[in-house]
């Protein structure tokens, strides 16, 4: 009887203690299916920032995602006014780049936003990212160091408008895995109105034409790119083979021709 006692009073005293255990016990934070690119705080907001990104950040178009978090409870924030401010700092001068600001809602705990980085850094100079967090009696900015690279293939073009002299970004953003066949075709248009500001254009009218320039022949079936909002053109592109092609894009503002040289390569 003794041993029954004894027995049963460790069985009683482990299901105690597993019961505590599990009842305390935090869950695993849920993981973030991108590469951290930073992480800092916003100064008097009490908030901790971390961006995120599918990949390096290159010069063009790059999807961002901002993760909040309270700083001293850990737990994530899903409701903000976020705005990012791109900045260059070349020594005797700073430019920003085109951004495209968050929601002041989080997609499954990101907040899903995009910077258009205009040149990579290095010896010309070097990229900040400014995160500013306000909202339910938060204020302050974090910011974070961008290290920017050249891509292999350039993915951002500029052009003078033949039209009004009016300085144009061109950013490629689809298609980023090529195939045989039609394309989704966007790129993304902005406007240069000054060293720190680059508004999201849509007055423009788009055209495409495919060229395969080694073998001579173009594609049928294509589709210009037209303005879906945000300075964003949709259009789809036809391959008929793997090998080089050149995406030629012509620009018109209203009836006059705005730009017939802007192209990007595409090999695969």
């Amino acid at each position: 009887m003794k041993k029954y006692f004894l027995f049963l009073l460790a069985f009683t005293f482990a299901a105690i203690i597993t019961g505590c255990s599990k009842d305390n016990m935090e869950p695993a934070p849920e993981k973030i299916p991108y590469q951290k690119m930073a992480e800092g705080y916003a100064t008097g907001a009490g908030v901790k920032v971390e961006l995120y990104a599918k990949k390096a950040f290159s010069t063009g178009y790059n999807p961002i995602y901002v993760a909040l978090y309270d700083s001293i409870s850990g737990k994530p924030l899903e409701k903000a006014q976020i705005t990012l401010q791109p900045m260059m700092d070349m020594g005797t001068m700073k430019h920003a780049s085109p951004v495209e600001q968050p929601s002041g809602n989080a997609e499954n705990k990101l907040f899903p936003a995009a910077v258009v980085f205009t040149m990579p850094s290095g010896e010309m100079g070097s990229w900040t990212l400014s995160v500013s967090v306000s909202g339910n009696g938060r204020q302050g900015i974090a910011t974070l160091p961008a290290v920017v690279t050249a891509p292999a293939v350039a993915r951002l073009k500029s052009f003078v408008s033949k039209a009004d002299n009016a300085k144009f970004f061109v950013a490629y953003i689809l298609p980023d895995a090529p195939k045989v066949g039609v394309n989704e075709l966007e790129i993304a248009v902005y406007k240069v109105k000054n060293m720190m500001e680059f508004p999201a254009d849509s007055s423009l009218t788009v055209s495409l034409t495919p060229e395969m320039p080694t073998m001579g022949h173009g594609s049928p079936n294509n589709a210009d790119p037209v303005h879906i909002g945000k300075g964003h053109y949709k259009g789809k592109a036809n391959f008929t083979m793997t090998g080089l092609w050149y995406l030629h894009l012509g620009f018109k503002a209203g009836a006059a021709v705005a730009d017939e040289a802007t192209y990007f390569e595409v090999n695969f």
